[in-house]
């Protein structure tokens, strides 16, 4: 079945000499693998390899079989271009970073509108403001809403976070918890929107901290989550 969709890439791999296997969440079917044979090679095609950069939001003309094959693109065109996410050196780390943990958590293969609203939004305005050190760990956070474990807020007033449970807790169980000052820093982020994050400062080593945390709250609440191999790069940008 022929589709015309909108689509955001979160990965690509070269196969061969001149294809690629990209990974892309779609607004009509959720995430997709595609294979695109010559692309590499072709100069003068309706496909070129820059548009397939981590996070590129596409529109797509596509071939779904729906079989649980690497399924085709016939055409591609970016809708919003970026004017800095790319370029800028602190953003296309974040960029890295945030592409590989969309890669471990997403999967679905169904359309899911909020989430993809939600990502389309969020690259935007990281596109568009200058860079917020804490971005990632508020964008991770509100990414949790569409995975189905935002934190629960009830009693946030309480000395603990539970991160198996995902609520806050009058004391500590056998289940990892944040608390003291890791928990102070988590809770500003709960319940907050981008433009916010301006008000909001979070100092290096509490910020390694807390994506420590946030990746662990992944790894607890997504069956095969894998801890991403680009935090090291992230973390060394932000020094």
């Amino acid at each position: 079945m022929q589709v015309t969709t909108k689509a955001i890439v979160l990965s690509s791999l070269k196969y061969g000499d001149t294809s690629l296997i990209v990974k892309a969440y779609t607004k009509t079917d959720g995430l997709k693998s595609y294979l695109l044979k010559g692309v590499l090679a072709s100069k003068r095609g309706k496909l070129k390899a820059a548009y397939f950069l981590p996070l590129m939001q596409l529109e797509i003309v596509a071939n779904h079989k729906n079989k649980g094959t690497l399924e085709s693109i016939r055409e591609a065109k970016v809708t919003n271009p970026y004017s800095s996410l790319h370029t800028d050196i602190v953003k296309n780390s974040l960029v890295l970073f945030l592409a590989e943990m969309l890669g471990n958590s997403i999967q679905e293969h169904e359309q899911d509108l909020a989430l993809f609203n939600y990502l389309e939004y969020s690259l935007l305005w990281l596109d568009e403001h200058p860079v917020n050190a804490s971005f990632h760990l508020l964008f991770l956070l509100n990414l949790t809403k569409y995975l189905g474990f935002y934190p629960d807020t009830s009693f946030s007033n309480s000395p603990y976070f539970d991160l198996q449970e995902g609520s806050f807790s009058t004391s500590p169980s056998l289940n990892p918890v944040v608390q003291g000052e890791n928990l102070t820093e988590f809770t500003k982020l709960l319940g907050i929107n981008f433009d916010a994050l301006a008000s909001i400062k979070i100092g290096k080593p509490r910020r390694r901290e807390l994506i420590k945390i946030v990746i662990l709250y992944f790894q607890l609440h997504l069956h095969g989550f894998r801890k991403p191999k680009s935090l090291e790069v992230l973390n060394a940008v932000f020094e």
